[in-house]
């Protein structure tokens, strides 16, 4: 009879700890464009115009705005361990550079080594001008208000 808790206590012990390992597992996200190889490896330079690249890809990521017309699509998987900030696993762009008749020009690929993290400084932001305390933003305006409406101010019903 002893015997029979204990194998049953054994099993509720695994069966709570295979239940709790998925909470441990990371959370994949993708973000952006979905990229499909056999999709992006059909489309062929000077072959390809921007309606059948739209046909084929769909709308883009973003589009240039200046310069050679070009067409991206960015794509991003992101993993997330619980209470951490999520990573990139993968990035990719695709980049797709349009001739001035509409066909496509180049097809670039790229990745995460072209990816810039930047690191921001958050403890203070440079600005220009000179320092003011404390005091000097509490009282620094009194009389120097122009008194628009008051004897003597000039403004507005003033002499």
């Amino acid at each position: 009879m002893y015997s029979g808790w204990r194998r049953l206590r054994v099993a509720l012990l695994l069966a709570g700890v295979a239940a709790t390992l998925p909470a441990c597992s990371a959370i994949r996200e993708s973000r952006g464009y979905i990229v499909d190889p056999l999709l992006t490896d059909t489309i062929q330079p000077k072959i390809d115009n921007q309606q059948s690249v739209e046909g084929t890809l769909g709308r883009p990521t973003f589009t240039s705005q200046y310069g050679t017309p070009t067409w991206y699509y960015v794509s991003s998987i992101t993993g997330q361990r619980p209470f951490s900030r999520p990573r990139i696993q993968t990035h990719s762009v695709l980049a797709v550079t349009f001739d001035d008749a509409g066909r496509v020009a180049e097809v670039k690929r790229s990745g995460v080594e072209e990816v810039v993290f930047l690191d921001p400084n958050g403890n203070k932001t440079p600005t220009l001008g000179r320092e003011r305390g404390f005091l000097e933003d509490l009282f620094g305006n009194i009389g120097q208000v122009g008194g628009g409406g008051l004897p003597g101010g000039g403004g507005p019903g003033g002499p």
